[in-house]
Parts: C-alpha cells; sequence; structure tokens
C-alpha cells in the first residue's frame, strides 16, 4: 500500500505542481528501495550503494542549488525531498544533506568558477561523494578551537590534523575539510588519494548503522594551491 501522510492543515494545498511530483517521486523511491531493505542495510553496516546511484538519477543531490548540472529546485522541494528519505531512515537523508548542504554547498558558494565546473556536475549525479571536515576529537564543532592546521609551502599546502564523526568520509571522493591558515579558518578540497590523507570507518555504532561515519586524518597531506575556496575567511565558512 502507497505511504498516505496526514495534512490535517491542507499543506499540501500551498505547494506548487513541481513540489508535490519531487515529493512524491522520492515517497514512492523510499516505500520501494528503503523501506524493505533497511533492516538489513543496519544489520550489515552498510549504505547500499544502488541508493547512491538512484538519488544521483532522481536528480535531488544538491537540490536548490543553481547552474553547473544542479537541480535548481526550491528549498520547500529540498525540504521534502529529507522528509521523505528521513522517513525512510536517517541515514539516507544525511547522506543526501551531507552531500548537498555540506560539500556541494560550500564548493557552489566559496569556490572558483574551475573547482565548481570541475566538482558539482560529479556530485549532483552521484558520481563523486563528498564530506564534510568540521568536527574534531578534542573540541567537537567549534571551529574557534579548531587544531587542524594548514601550512603555505609554496606551490602547496600541507595539512596536519584529524576530524571524527564525518558522515560519507570513507566512501567519499573528496572531502571539504577546515583548517586554519596562519590562524584564519579556510576550507580546502582533499581528494581521496591526496598523500597524507585517510578516512578509516567509525565501527560499533549503535544507531545511523546503514549511514558510513567516519574518521579524517591529515599526515602532512599535501594539498594543491588551487584547491583552497578562495571566496570565504574565517567563520563564515564552516
Amino acid at each position: 500500500m502507497a505511504y498516505e501522510a496526514l495534512d490535517f492543515y491542507d499543506i499540501d494545498s500551498l505547494l506548487t505542481d513541481e513540489e508535490r511530483m519531487v515529493r512524491d517521486m522520492v515517497r514512492d523511491w523510499v516505500d520501494e528501495k528503503v523501506i524493505p531493505n533497511i533492516e538489513k542495510a543496519c544489520r550489515d553496516g552498510v549504505f547500499p550503494d544502488e541508493w547512491r546511484v538512484d538519488l544521483g538519477e532522481m536528480g535531488i543531490l544538491g537540490a536548490p542549488l543553481d547552474g553547473y548540472g544542479c537541480p535548481g529546485l526550491s528549498y520547500i522541494a529540498y525540504g521534502l525531498i529529507c522528509q521523505e528519505l528521513e522517513r525512510g531512515d536517517s541515514g539516507v537523508r544525511s547522506f543526501a544533506s551531507v552531500q548537498g548542504s555540506l560539500a556541494m554547498y560550500p564548493i557552489w558558494d566559496f569556490g572558483s568558477e574551475e573547482q565548481k565546473n570541475h566538482y558539482l556536475p560529479k556530485m549532483t549525479t552521484g558520481e563523486w561523494i563528498g564530506c564534510f571536515g568540521l568536527t574534531e576529537p578534542d573540541y567537537g564543532s567549534n571551529p574557534g578551537d579548531m587544531i587542524t592546521r594548514a601550512e603555505d609551502k609554496g606551490d602547496h599546502y600541507l595539512l596536519n590534523g584529524a576530524k571524527m564523526w564525518i558522515t560519507n568520509g570513507t566512501t567519499a571522493d573528496l572531502a571539504v575539510a577546515w583548517a586554519k591558515l596562519d590562524g584564519v579558518i579556510r576550507g580546502f578540497i582533499v581528494e581521496k588519494g591526496d598523500p597524507g590523507f585517510t578516512a578509516p570507518e567509525m565501527t560499533g555504532k549503535h544507531s545511523l548503522k546503514a549511514s558510513v561515519t567516519s574518521e579524517l586524518v591529515f599526515q602532512d597531506c599535501i594539498i594543491p594551491k588551487d584547491r583552497m575556496l578562495p571566496h570565504v575567511k574565517g567563520l563564515k565558512g564552516p
């Protein structure tokens, strides 16, 4: 039986046709793909790769972002997407919202044109997965006391530090990582395979078991100069 949400305040009448269409598409996908399989995914502690593919094919990753292949949907539509994904499982919603709001958005808002053109088309289709590196072992999500440091080495940056409780980290193709450069918070795009970068998975969780949660470790991690986000400094970023 198809899921029917109670709508005591007739919110549905306030939505556009496009918003209802997007919501119903995601609702049907959750009913068909997530709910019948989420128990096994949680037992196995995995986020099925076919879900990544499906989310990309539905065109809902980075939903409210415009250009660069992104969907350009309304924020209302984005909220409805997240509501339906959350109904299936919080780990599924976490994957999509981290991808769109925490990994794609900083590149879209703070990145160079070259960065936007290179990364966003791959991320909105789900070809590339992103994660967001702010939270640290010692100070949590307090950017003022951030320990991770970046050093300018002339032709590259050198990152040292660690992040913790990072959704999508181990499976991510890139991390938007925040570090202090000469005492100022800056954002860096770190790619899987960069020298000195590892992302071990955190296992044994009691919840969000279908969501990949990881550490990000930077040990003399070499970052090319063109991978710093040029249009943000300080607390405005993270």
